[in-house]
């Protein structure tokens, strides 16, 4: 579609297609949970693009939920040497907002139980997921900007959304930090503090 103005035409149909940026999210890789111990995408393992082809990439989470009963952690961590280690220093800040269905409890607050400082573990993505109810389950996107680069650390943003059976409510979770290192990013890892996960969709897209 043209953009016209005054009879004269502005932007041509077809010029967004000629190197300027539009943020048009690729699909790159989407895997399916079944009983899993882990979820890993590795860059330039089984059509994984984690590289320079794109300076943004965006997690997307779909009904997350943990094989095992208990209030479970769904995190993540990174590796600079293809998936081998899982072991980047990581510092973060983690904000929660909860809320019962009986409206008896609410609160936003900062925890501290689930950030890092130059923490090398598993950053949490929620701050628990019940498993022993069905529809219990935990959705939410996650941004890694500039995975490989050589110069800069690596920002991430994540934002999820989590229900859980001991609680009974919702939980609405906002995280932020960086992986400390200059190394390139090149794999990304996807587990449950306890368990596994038992069923859910991770979806990888490049910003174009």
């Amino acid at each position: 579609m043209a953009v016209v103005s005054n009879g004269t035409t502005i932007i041509d149909n077809g010029i967004f297609d000629s190197g300027v940026a539009t943020g048009s999210l690729i699909l790159i890789k989407s895997i399916t949970a079944s009983a899993s111990a882990s979820i890993s995408f590795v860059n330039g393992t089984d059509g994984v693009v984690l590289d320079s082809t794109y300076k943004e990439y965006v997690f997307k989470f779909i009904n997350i939920h943990p094989a095992s009963n208990g209030n479970y952690k769904f995190q993540f961590n990174v590796s600079i040497d293809g998936g081998s280690n899982y072991n980047v220093a990581k510092t973060s800040t983690f904000y929660v907002a909860y809320h019962k269905e009986d409206d008896g409890e609410l609160s936003l607050e900062y925890d501290t139980g689930y950030d890092l400082a130059q923490g090398t573990g598993f950053q949490p993505i929620t701050s628990g997921v019940g498993g022993h109810v069905a529809d219990e389950n935990a959705c939410g996107t996650l941004q890694i900007f500039n995975p490989s680069s050589t110069t800069f650390v690596k920002h991430y943003i994540c934002s999820s959304n989590s229900s859980r059976g001991d609680f009974v409510g919702i939980f609405f979770q906002n995280i932020a930090g960086y992986a400390n290192t200059e190394s390139a990013v090149n794999a990304v890892q996807f587990n449950m503090s306890t368990g596994n996960i038992d069923d859910g969709i991770i979806k990888l897209y490049g910003v174009k």
